[in-house]
């Protein structure tokens, strides 16, 4: 598509900001091998050398960017190094040695890609975005088997950085001081070199199909813009894009000011009804971010950042090291921790699971406790023990009933328990659930007393109500979480828990669209937990509105018969 001289292409935002200017384009050197070896076993002792010199240089860079202020970053690189030393990885590639007489160059290569892969196989986003950190580590091993030391990317002038990927390691050493932005063919918001160029700052752009070809069709001097918060990048801008993309830079470091200057304000309507404005965070490097925004509290904490990636699960002190930073953080509000949420869509190695059909309607998340109960116990003695720092609240996710509230509550008992037995420190922590399957919401008179809260998370029970897959294209007109089947679905929820005298809050990505947060006010609902990101906009629609208004709109909108007639009802 183009727009005059430039050429347009739709990516898929990553790391929000603006940058314009030239580019450098990366690509993965191969590494030629030595061919066939005439003694096998001396080249697999010169493949776990240079894996553990691997393995030492991530736990260095590690060290490096912990020592920029990035702690959670850093765990990538431990991720890294464990990868490095992995035994089925180190395994597969002797075993390419030793049958094949491949040199440790082939091997190392061949064993990586089979690995990475098998993650993109699997279908799932993030699992898929980890085959650059398996291919990131091959490719060091076959480098450090080579001699050539680590790949680098060198810039003379501040430029934009353009590759089909981009290794975690290579994206962590850029020049950050000469680095305006990131433009990635293939890739995904999930991936580390996304996370990273968040963290640092850097504007990004992935899965930008067709990019690399634009530019060897005689574009190679042109210069690039692109947009980490709406996915374009600009193939020679003219200087009307220029103008522009200068203007919403400037718009966007005038936008962050004032959502910083205005964290402090509190969410009341007009009419002086109070909102709670909570933070849905994936991991400790987050909590900063959303207290500078004016987050009072997390009210959705996922923790498989904790389980994923690694051989074994996570022990108990680690766990609650990982939610007192947290917790400390955000001190004395609210941080919810959500229990273990995996299943057959994620495999995990210590976890094994049958393959399922349809893994989101399987043995997932509290549905495991049958089988490990073990991993919810440690998790729960890990909430309690993290709670002396501060206040705390678990949740359980996918209950369908009174009976998996029972299984929760036996958990949370043994847990307890076990923990006064040895006499360890405890702090107080207020149990709830999420509200993400129908049956949860339709019989919650029967379970919620024995509970503190509940949290509705609309992403799922929107794909549950409608029976729609929530990655599933084609199924878009189902996908709109202003549907009045799910509107009265939320006011039932709001409803028992009122009658309970429990508290509600919404913590799916609803809550976060200033229009929907708006209808959920007229709805009853006075918690709302969302993107760090999302806070300032909800915030703003919040003290603008009166809540007398929201409530006659959201009441009459439960008897619309489309999305489309609740949103033309909010338009009148």
């Amino acid at each position: 598509m183009k727009t005059e001289n430039a050429v347009l292409i739709r990516g898929v935002a990553a790391s929000p900001g603006v940058a314009h200017g030239p580019w450098v384009r990366f690509e993965r050197k191969t590494h030629v091998s030595r061919g066939i070896v005439a003694e096998p076993e001396a080249e697999v002792v010169r493949l776990i050398a240079a894996a553990e010199a691997v393995g030492r240089a991530s736990e260095h860079l590690a060290d490096e960017v912990r020592g920029a202020g990035h702690t959670e970053e850093a765990e990538v690189f431990l991720a890294h190094a464990m990868i490095a030393r992995d035994p089925e990885l180190l395994d597969a590639a002797a075993a390419h040695i030793r049958v094949d007489r491949a040199d440790a160059i082939a091997a190392i290569t061949a064993a990586a890609t089979s690995v990475a892969d098998q993650l993109r196989a699997l279908g799932d986003t993030l699992l898929s975005g980890r085959a650059a950190d398996v291919l990131d580590v091959g490719d060091r091993v076959a480098r450090e088997l080579a001699g050539l030391g680590d790949a680098g990317i060198r810039l003379s002038e501040p430029s934009i950085v353009v590759a089909e990927d981009l290794p975690p390691s290579l994206t962590a050493t850029l020049p950050r001081d000469r680095l305006l932005g990131i433009a990635l063919e293939a890739s995904s918001p999930t991936a580390h070199a996304a996370i990273l160029a968040r963290a640092y700052g850097i504007p990004a752009v992935v899965g930008a199909t067709g990019l690399l070809a634009t530019l060897d069709e005689g574009r190679r001097g042109s210069p690039l813009a692109l947009d980490g918060e709406t996915g374009e990048i600009l193939v020679a801008p003219t200087k009307e894009d220029v103008a522009r993309y200068e203007a919403r830079a400037g718009a966007i470091r005038r936008d962050r000011g004032r959502d910083v200057e205005e964290a402090a304000l509190p969410a009341v309507t007009k009419d002086g009804t109070a909102i709670e404005l909570l933070a849905n965070i994936g991991s400790p490097g987050e909590a900063a971010g959303a207290v500078a925004l004016g987050a009072r509290g997390v009210g959705l904490f996922r923790t498989e950042f904790l389980f994923l990636e690694r051989s074994s699960p996570p022990s108990e002190d680690e766990q609650v090291e990982a939610y007192g930073q947290v917790i400390a953080a955000f001190a004395p509000r609210p941080v919810t921790i959500r229990l273990l949420d995996v299943g057959g869509d994620k495999p995990i190695p210590y976890l094994p699971l049958k393959e399922e059909d349809n893994p989101f309607l399987g043995v997932r998340a509290l549905r495991l406790a049958d089988r490990r109960p073990d991993i919810f116990v440690t998790q729960l003695r890990a909430c309690y023990r993290a709670a002396v720092k501060g206040r705390v609240k678990v949740m359980a996710p996918m209950v369908a009933d009174a009976g998996d509230v029972a299984t929760l509550r036996h958990l949370v008992d043994r847990a307890r328990a076990e923990l006064l037995d040895e006499r360890r420190p405890i702090g107080q922590v207020d149990l709830g659930v999420m509200l993400e399957i129908p049956s949860a919401i339709l019989t919650a008179d029967t379970y919620v007393r024995e509970l503190t809260f509940v949290s509705i998370g609309t992403n799922d029970l929107l794909q549950y109500t409608l029976a729609a897959d929530r990655g599933n294209p084609a199924l878009e007109r189902y996908r709109d979480s202003l549907h009045p089947a799910l509107l009265r679905l939320i006011r039932l929820a709001v409803e028992a828990a009122e009658r309970s005298g429990i508290e509600l809050s919404i913590c799916g990505e609803m809550a976060g669209d200033p229009e929907a947060a708006r209808l959920l006010i007229g709805l009853g609902v006075r918690v709302l937990s969302m993107s760090p990101t999302s806070i300032a906009a909800v915030r703003r629609a919040v003290r603008a509105s009166l809540k007398s208004g929201l409530e006659h709109v959201a009441m009459a909108s439960l008897g619309d018969a489309s999305a489309a007639d609740v949103r033309l009802r909010l338009q009148t």
